[in-house]
Protein backbone atom coordinates (compact mmCIF):
# COMPACT_ATOMS: atom_id res chain seq x y z
CA UNK A 1 0.00 0.00 0.00
CA UNK A 2 1.43 3.34 -0.96
CA UNK A 3 0.95 6.44 1.18
CA UNK A 4 1.07 9.90 -0.37
CA UNK A 5 1.80 13.26 1.24
CA UNK A 6 1.52 16.51 -0.70
CA UNK A 7 3.30 19.74 0.10
CA UNK A 8 4.11 23.08 -1.48
CA UNK A 9 0.72 24.71 -1.63
CA UNK A 10 0.13 28.28 -0.61
CA UNK A 11 -1.06 31.73 -1.62
CA UNK A 12 0.31 33.25 -4.81
CA UNK A 13 -0.62 36.18 -7.01
CA UNK A 14 -2.01 35.68 -10.48
CA UNK A 15 0.81 35.12 -12.92
CA UNK A 16 3.01 33.58 -10.28
CA UNK A 17 4.41 30.09 -9.88
CA UNK A 18 4.35 27.26 -7.36
CA UNK A 19 5.81 23.78 -7.22
CA UNK A 20 3.87 21.03 -5.52
CA UNK A 21 5.54 17.88 -4.29
CA UNK A 22 4.09 14.51 -3.41
CA UNK A 23 6.20 12.09 -1.40
CA UNK A 24 5.31 8.41 -1.59
CA UNK A 25 6.09 5.67 0.89
CA UNK A 26 5.11 2.09 1.56
CA UNK A 27 5.31 0.81 -1.98
CA UNK A 28 7.58 0.48 -4.98
CA UNK A 29 7.17 3.96 -6.38
CA UNK A 30 8.42 3.10 -9.85
CA UNK A 31 5.54 0.62 -10.24
CA UNK A 32 2.91 3.35 -10.06
CA UNK A 33 1.56 5.81 -12.55
CA UNK A 34 1.06 9.12 -10.75
CA UNK A 35 -1.45 11.88 -11.19
CA UNK A 36 -2.49 15.27 -9.92
CA UNK A 37 -6.11 16.24 -9.47
CA UNK A 38 -7.76 19.31 -8.02
CA UNK A 39 -11.04 20.28 -6.44
CA UNK A 40 -12.30 23.84 -6.23
CA UNK A 41 -15.00 24.88 -3.74
CA UNK A 42 -18.41 23.71 -4.90
CA UNK A 43 -16.98 21.79 -7.83
CA UNK A 44 -16.18 18.18 -8.56
CA UNK A 45 -12.64 16.91 -8.46
CA UNK A 46 -10.98 17.19 -11.85
CA UNK A 47 -7.96 15.66 -13.52
CA UNK A 48 -4.90 17.89 -13.94
CA UNK A 49 -1.98 15.76 -15.12
CA UNK A 50 -0.55 12.27 -15.04
CA UNK A 51 2.82 10.64 -15.63
CA UNK A 52 3.81 7.09 -16.43
CA UNK A 53 6.01 5.04 -14.08
CA UNK A 54 9.14 5.68 -16.15
CA UNK A 55 8.22 9.34 -16.77
CA UNK A 56 8.24 8.69 -20.50
CA UNK A 57 4.59 9.65 -20.96
CA UNK A 58 2.78 12.68 -19.59
CA UNK A 59 -0.72 13.95 -20.18
CA UNK A 60 -2.43 17.19 -19.20
CA UNK A 61 -5.90 18.62 -19.07
CA UNK A 62 -6.54 21.34 -21.61
CA UNK A 63 -6.97 23.89 -18.84
CA UNK A 64 -3.35 23.56 -17.66
CA UNK A 65 -1.52 22.45 -20.79
CA UNK A 66 1.44 24.71 -21.46
CA UNK A 67 1.39 26.15 -17.94
CA UNK A 68 1.87 23.12 -15.69
CA UNK A 69 4.55 20.43 -15.83
CA UNK A 70 4.39 17.07 -14.10
CA UNK A 71 7.61 15.23 -13.35
CA UNK A 72 8.88 12.54 -11.03
CA UNK A 73 12.07 11.42 -9.36
CA UNK A 74 11.88 7.68 -8.77
CA UNK A 75 15.05 7.81 -6.70
CA UNK A 76 13.33 10.16 -4.27
CA UNK A 77 9.87 8.55 -4.50
CA UNK A 78 8.44 11.95 -5.35
CA UNK A 79 6.23 13.42 -8.03
CA UNK A 80 6.09 17.14 -8.74
CA UNK A 81 3.71 19.59 -10.30
CA UNK A 82 5.36 22.77 -11.50
CA UNK A 83 2.70 25.43 -11.97
CA UNK A 84 3.31 28.72 -13.74
CA UNK A 85 1.21 31.58 -15.10
CA UNK A 86 -1.26 30.80 -12.37
CA UNK A 87 -4.80 32.12 -12.62
CA UNK A 88 -7.47 32.63 -9.96
CA UNK A 89 -9.34 29.72 -11.60
CA UNK A 90 -6.47 27.46 -10.54
CA UNK A 91 -7.48 27.95 -6.90
CA UNK A 92 -8.28 24.53 -5.48
CA UNK A 93 -7.13 21.76 -3.22
CA UNK A 94 -4.61 19.74 -5.19
CA UNK A 95 -4.40 16.00 -4.68
CA UNK A 96 -1.71 13.54 -5.61
CA UNK A 97 -2.82 10.06 -6.66
CA UNK A 98 -1.28 6.75 -7.63
CA UNK A 99 -2.44 3.75 -9.58
CA UNK A 100 -0.91 0.44 -10.45
CA UNK A 101 -0.54 -0.50 -14.08
CA UNK A 102 -3.09 -3.26 -13.52
CA UNK A 103 -5.76 -0.76 -12.51
CA UNK A 104 -7.73 1.71 -14.57
CA UNK A 105 -8.41 3.87 -11.54
CA UNK A 106 -6.25 5.92 -9.23
CA UNK A 107 -6.75 4.04 -6.01
CA UNK A 108 -4.35 5.82 -3.66
CA UNK A 109 -4.75 9.44 -2.65
CA UNK A 110 -3.01 12.04 -0.56
CA UNK A 111 -4.74 14.43 1.80
CA UNK A 112 -4.39 17.42 -0.52
CA UNK A 113 -2.68 20.79 -0.40
CA UNK A 114 -4.41 24.14 -0.82
CA UNK A 115 -3.41 26.44 -3.67
CA UNK A 116 -4.93 29.91 -3.67
CA UNK A 117 -4.31 32.33 -6.52
CA UNK A 118 -5.23 35.93 -5.84
CA UNK A 119 -6.17 38.37 -8.59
Amino acid sequence: QVQLVESGGGLVQAGGSLRLSCAASGGTFSNYAMGWFRQAPGKEREFVARISPSASITYYSDSVKGRFTISRDNGKNTVYLEMSSLKPDDTAVYFCAARTLASQQFGYWGQGTQVTVSS
